[in-house]
């Protein structure tokens, strides 16, 4: 039987969920790729920010194994939005 695993940049997909006007289920996302497609593992991709330690324990409880990038902290300014703190992985 062969081996699956997945293996999510957490950014991406959030900000790509964000602009469509939902909001993630990392639950439901981790049940759908377990059971759906029988990932052995799941990797999420993620930021490391000290003030998200409460995120990533609930991420570990839910079952994802956590990679963490470095996050390079910029300003974004956007013509229909006043400037705003915004992170990046790098």
């Amino acid at each position: 039987m062969e081996k699956i695993y997945a293996f999510i940049d957490s950014q991406n997909l959030n900000l790509s969920v964000l602009d469509q006007g939902w909001r993630l289920d990392f639950e439901k996302l981790y049940l759908f790729l377990k059971y759906k497609y029988r990932a052995e593992k799941i990797y999420l991709f993620i930021g490391h920010l000290k003030e998200n330690q409460t995120l990533y324990n609930r991420l570990e409880k839910i079952g994802f194994t956590i990679i963490f990038k470095p996050v390079l902290r910029m300003f974004y300014r956007y013509f229909f939005f006043i400037p705003d703190l915004k992170h990046k992985l790098n």
